[in-house]
């Protein structure tokens, strides 16, 4: 297919690396020229505007970092609404408001465009490896067009329903996920201070009843030091925020992620938005002026993951 990509982000732009290598027409464009230099270099096109894209594309993925940078991309001036034409397809991959989606949706259907809302989850690792967990809500005919395109970037693919669904199961992942990092801090917290080494007690939970895909994967980055995991507390409390507008719309009481909500707020305020999410341990460090290395973990999450036997990956894996 001639398929566009709107956001190349550390998730959009392996999104884009990977339909490019399965053979796809592939046009591009960012803010940042710059992010699409390996990607040109692989074959895409550059385009210099959302509607140049959407004029070049019968499908257009979005992979953007907030719901008002989507909507800028859709319907803003040359925006993928003004290139679009009819029978054409937006699939937004960006983790957003079901309202505007919803909003968004409606104003492309008019011009005859469809939309499938297709978020991933399961780490910028396996969205390199095309191995992400995709979360697809939209029309079931539309789904089974693009079946092949969201197969080439993820390794779970899963139709949720209708249109937002998709959307509200991808905040509930996030939002477990940011409970985990938060809680995989304090666990390795208790095991140093009482003395046990934090290698093993990773270890040992890795193998217990409280192990998580989090604790496997990106706690590896607090032990090393460098809680280099790809995401910012900014998207990481743009995601919570809309788990916890969910709660409200349903009446439920999220206790747990309210209380996380307020770890992430303090870890922005100390560290800045830019900053790393998993550096809510450091939060937890400096409070009780120990830090929480470990011998045997590299910097980066990517290092780890390279030296781990492919079986015992994340992406092998059922993702949360």
């Amino acid at each position: 297919m001639k398929i566009g990509c709107v956001g190349l982000g550390h998730i959009g732009y392996h999104v884009a690396a990977n339909l490019v290598r399965a053979g796809h027409e592939v046009t591009v464009h960012d803010l940042r020229p710059e992010s699409a230099e390996g990607l040109l270099a692989a074959g895409a096109v550059w385009a210099d505007t959302p509607a140049a894209v959407a004029q070049a594309s019968e499908s257009v993925v979005t992979c953007l970092p907030s719901v008002k940078a989507s909507t800028a991309v859709v319907a803003g001036p040359d925006g993928l609404a003004s290139g679009f034409a009819p029978g054409s397809a937006w699939i937004e991959m960006s983790t957003t408001s079901v309202e505007e989606l919803r909003r968004l949706a409606a104003l492309l259907a008019e011009r005859g465009v469809d939309t499938l809302e297709a978020p991933v989850t399961g780490g910028v690792h396996n969205a390199s490896s095309g191995t992400i967990t995709v979360l697809v809500g939209g029309d079931e005919a539309v789904y089974e067009r693009h079946l092949d395109v969201l197969r080439t970037v993820g390794g779970k693919v899963f139709h949720v329903g209708p249109l937002g669904k998709a959307s509200v199961i991808k905040v509930i992942t996030n939002m477990l996920a940011f409970i985990h990092i938060a809680a995989s801090a304090e666990a390795f917290m208790l095991a140093k201070r009482s003395g046990i080494e934090l290698r093993l007690a990773w270890e040992i939970l890795r193998a217990s009843s409280g192990n998580s895909f989090i604790l496997e994967t990106e706690s590896t980055t607090i032990l090393g030091g460098s809680y280099d995991v790809g995401f910012s507390f900014d998207l990481c409390l743009k995601d919570l925020g809309l788990a916890m507008a969910v709660g409200r719309e349903l009446d439920v009481p999220l206790d747990i992620a309210g209380t996380v909500e307020q770890l992430f707020i303090r870890g922005r305020a100390r560290y800045g938005g830019e900053a790393e999410y998993a550096m809510v341990a450091k939060l937890l460090e400096e409070a009780c002026g120990t830090d929480l290395r470990a011998p045997g973990f590299p910097t980066t999450l990517e290092e780890y993951l390279a030296m781990m036997p492919r079986a015992e990956r994340g992406a092998d894996k059922p993702t949360p």
